[in-house]
């Protein structure tokens, strides 16, 4: 219990001392979810996503932030439904173009946390335990602590093994910095 304590005031005193270079906040957005590269048609799937991102400004024009992310993902097949819930840990580079509005790119790594994969052939299959993904995206840094982004992942991985689908999502996000 010492030690959490201990980790605890280190790292209020370590943001306090690099406030002016490191943001915290939090994120919620909608998700516009499809499987690439899936036969049987899939139409995209809405869902949530909700976290906590940590921003690092590098230099005048760049920054690295990381989140951890709660994102609902998947997509409707004509002869099923994919529902994945994921942790999904985006590392991406920003680089401001003008003034608040910034360029995003880099990898998304994905734990899955539950699967519910209805076939209407009563076949049972059962989604890998990881993902992973590229990011780009668009931002915009508001006042008083707002951020807007739309992000755009493709996956690498597939989401079944001998399935051949990838996760491909599209997200609108709001965040708010509260350091």
């Amino acid at each position: 219990m010492k030690k959490a304590a201990i980790l605890v005031i280190f790292f209020f005193i370590s943001t306090s001392v690099f406030s002016q270079e490191i943001d915290l906040g939090i994120k919620l957005g909608s998700n516009f979810a499809t499987i690439s590269d899936a036969e049987n048609g899939p139409s995209s799937k809405t869902g949530i996503q909700a976290g906590v991102f940590a921003r690092m400004k590098l230099g005048e024009k760049t920054a690295i932030q990381v989140d951890v992310l709660y994102s609902q993902q998947g997509a409707d097949f004509n002869v099923g439904k994919f529902d994945l819930t994921y942790v999904n840990v985006p590392v991406v580079f920003k680089y401001y173009v003008l003034g608040k509005f910034n360029v995003q790119a880099g990898p998304q790594f994905g734990i899955l946390v539950e699967d519910s994969i209805k076939n209407l052939d009563s076949e049972i299959l059962e989604a890998e335990s990881s993902d992973i993904s590229g990011i780009i995206g668009l931002g915009y840094d508001l006042p008083l602590g707002l951020r807007v982004d739309g992000r755009y992942n493709f996956g690498f991985t597939d989401i079944v093994s001998d399935f051949g689908g990838r996760n491909s999502v599209f997200t609108l996000a709001v965040g708010f910095s509260f350091l």
